[in-house]
C-alpha cells in the first residue's frame, strides 16, 4: 500500500483543527503516517528538549532510540541543519546511529512550531532500501507545516 497524500493530507488537517498542543499532534501525525504506507517501519517524533538534544516523543513501530545529540546521526543531523535528510542507504550515512538493526533508509524532517521555532524532527525509517522519495519529503513538510501552524510554546 502506497500513500495517498491527498487523503493523508485532508484527514490529518481535520484531526488536528485548532488544536495547539505539540505531543497531541505529534501522536496523531505519528499514527495517521504510519499506517498509510507500508514502507514506513518506524515512524515517530524526536523532541527538542534541551539545547542540542532530542528525546524521544509520540512514535508507532518498535522502541527508538530515547536520546540522540544533535551532533549525532541523521535525526541529529536535521535537528542541526535544519535540512530534510533524505538518506538511501542509512549504512552510507556518517555516524548514523542504529536504534533498530532493521532499517535500512531514513528520511528526518525538521518540525517548526507556528512562531518558526525549531520543536524536534520527524522521523521515518523503512526495513527496505531506497524507500523514500523527494515526493514524500516534499509531502510530509507540507503537512507538518500546516499541522505546526498553530503550535507555539517556548523554545529551548
Amino acid at each position: 500500500m502506497r500513500v495517498d497524500y491527498d487523503t493523508l493530507s485532508k484527514t490529518i488537517a481535520a484531526l488536528v483543527e485548532r488544536e495547539s498542543d505539540e505531543v497531541a499532534i505529534m501522536a496523531t501525525l505519528a499514527c495517521e503516517v504510519h499506517h498509510s504506507d507500508d514502507r514506513f517501519d518506524w515512524t515517530g517524533f524526536y523532541r527538542v528538549t534541551a539545547p542540542e538534544l532530542l528525546k524521544i516523543g509520540p512514535y508507532q513501530g518498535g522502541h527508538g532510540c530515547l536520546v540522540i545529540p544533535f551532533a549525532r546521526g541523521v535525526c541529529g543531523a536535521a535537528a542541526r541543519t535544519g535540512e530534510v535528510q533524505l538518506v538511501p542507504d542509512v549504512e552510507a550515512f556518517p555516524g548514523h546511529i542504529a536504534c533498530a538493526s532493521s532499517t535500512r533508509s531514513e528520511l528526518v524532517l525538521p518540525v517548526w512550531n507556528g512562531a518558526g521555532q525549531l520543536i524536534g524532527v520527524f522521523d521515518l525509517d523503512s526495513d527496505q532500501p531506497d524507500a523514500f522519495t523527494q515526493e514524500d519529503a516534499d509531502q510530509l513538510a507540507v503537512i507538518l507545516k500546516a499541522s505546526f501552524a498553530n503550535s507555539n510554546r517556548e523554545g529551548v
